[in-house]
């Protein structure tokens, strides 16, 4: 009896062996969920509350702060997009809030796990009646890369003299996303790879050069790479910096392949329209500043010669709420999981 009961107990064990080994091997299964970014928006229980649209649209002044958010999206658009649109209202952006969930393992009803949210743009042309597809990856946020900087960055670097970056930070974030633009999901409902565009850091330098694209603008040069230069590069991603016409600041665009020959000039307008609004909006000492950037420029969050938007946004409950993204990506993913994940991140390639 005891050695039937042993060797059931080693057919078991290697049946989970193998279930694991096969949940690695595979690739994790997304799902995503469209929902449209307008005036009536209200920010459903999934969403990621540091999100922030999703800051925009609460309290008495939602629908007025969506409106003006929107109303100065599309004005920058026909701003930039001004061939053959000489009254500046040939183009409207439309907006989808793109919620990506992750399966790790059906039969063990391990899915819906919150992964990433981004807005894509789309762009209706009044003129031809027309929708062309935009770019993906505006606003883009992630639970994993909250437990990154919040919470996981912070502890390691708590009591300690001098500021560092933990061992394989990133990797397993980086993987994550390479993963999912990979995947047949993501190419069934994107043409193109995604354009992350943030604002330039604080604490480096940019120095102007003579380089002038038709739509991304100037083109600044960085003094050194930042963390989170080095953080989307184990996504993949490469960094350039430019400002575009009629701009205060320069802005960065993460990218894959190539920036200048892999999109459009109408996606690009898209891209630059929807990110430097909510620039503007939640970084106006930098994008809303009175000055515009010179040769040399190292922006400033404590410069005071600004002017406000028409907006109300609350900077300091999304700098609390990050942290409690991050205990909920800690709590709900990262920890009950972490055997598997890194375990999958040790046997992932491209």
């Amino acid at each position: 009896m005891k050695a039937n009961i042993q060797e059931d107990r080693g057919i078991n064990e290697k049946q989970d062996i193998e279930n694991t080994q096969n949940t690695i091997k595979n690739d994790f299964a997304f799902t995503l969920k469209s929902t449209c970014l307008d005036e009536n928006y209200h920010p459903s229980s999934q969403t990621r509350v540091t999100t922030n649209f999703a800051n925009l649209a609460r309290g008495v002044n939602r629908q007025q702060n969506l409106r003006n958010a929107l109303n100065m999206i599309n004005n920058r658009f026909n701003a930039l997009a001004h061939l053959d649109n000489p009254k500046a209202d040939r183009y409207r952006v439309e907006l989808e809030i793109i919620t990506v969930t992750m399966s790790i393992d059906d039969k063990n009803s391990i899915n819906n796990l919150p992964l990433i949210e981004v807005l894509k743009t789309n762009i209706f042309d009044h003129k031809t009646g027309q929708r062309i597809e935009g770019i993906a990856g505006n606003n883009f946020s992630s639970y994993v890369r909250d437990y990154d900087f919040s919470i996981l960055l912070i502890e390691h670097n708590k009591n300690k003299s001098n500021f560092c970056i933990p061992e394989n930070f990133g990797d397993l974030h980086g993987k994550l996303y390479k993963c999912f633009v990979s995947s047949a999901t993501y190419k069934e409902h994107f043409k193109m790879s995604p354009i992350i565009c943030l604002s330039v850091s604080s604490n480096k330098t940019y120095t102007r050069t003579e380089y002038q694209h038709p739509v991304l603008g100037f083109e600044y040069l960085q003094d050194q790479y930042s963390i989170t230069d080095e953080y989307f590069s184990k996504m993949g991603l490469k960094v350039r910096f430019f400002m575009p016409p009629n701009s205060v600041a320069p802005m960065a665009f993460y990218h894959s392949g190539d920036l200048l020959a892999d999109y459009t000039d109408l996606g690009l307008i898209s891209s630059i329209s929807t990110m430097e609004a909510f620039q503007k909006i939640y970084r106006p000492e930098i994008y809303n500043a009175n000055s515009v950037a010179g040769k040399i420029y190292q922006p400033s969050i404590k410069h005071e010669d600004y002017s406000l938007t028409r907006v109300v946004y609350d900077r300091e409950e999304r700098s609390r709420l990050a942290v409690e993204q991050g205990k909920y990506a800690e709590e709900h993913f990262i920890k009950p999981y972490k055997s598997l994940l890194e375990q999958w991140s040790a046997n992932f390639t491209l």
